[in-house]
């Protein structure tokens, strides 16, 4: 599946494909749920670093399986600045291949594996982080860049 032209509603009320963002550095960040702990102190730090991503010449953009309505919420109630994209569909999450198998309680589940990626200005994948902690990770990616 071509990842670049999967087209997937955003918090902004618009539709994107990362197609859409040829010409920009990107960097993607998938997360698990809107509004659980390692969720919000992710998307609260990439919102806290954004100048300096930007400064960089970076996008950041956030994708889960959540709704549009759970990310405006999401948004809203933690005071983010950041694009975020709803996967509903689980189609973008499958052609990252961030879409596990995980276990919680002894039950066993599918779910988003916390993964960030950076994406050069032809939507090319330059480097990947999988199965991040969110502690520290906002500011070790933009570290690396």
């Amino acid at each position: 599946m071509n990842y670049i032209t999967i087209k997937l509603d955003a918090s902004d009320d618009k539709s994107y494909s990362l197609e859409d963002f040829k010409g920009q550095k990107i960097v993607l960040y998938f997360y698990p749920k809107d509004n659980t702990s390692g969720c919000t102190l992710e998307s609260k730090t990439f919102t806290s670093l954004k100048k300096e991503f930007g400064n960089k010449g970076y996008k950041i953009i956030g994708v889960s399986r959540d709704s549009i309505k759970s990310h405006k919420n999401f948004i809203l109630k933690q005071e983010l600045d950041l694009l975020l994209l709803s996967d509903v569909n689980e189609e973008l999450v499958k052609a990252f291949d961030v879409l596990k198998e995980k276990s919680m309680y002894g039950r066993t589940y599918m779910g988003i594996i916390r993964s960030t990626f950076i994406l050069d200005k032809n939507g090319a994948i330059v480097k990947e982080y999988r199965n991040v902690k969110a502690k520290g990770h906002a500011e070790q990616v933009l570290s690396d860049l």
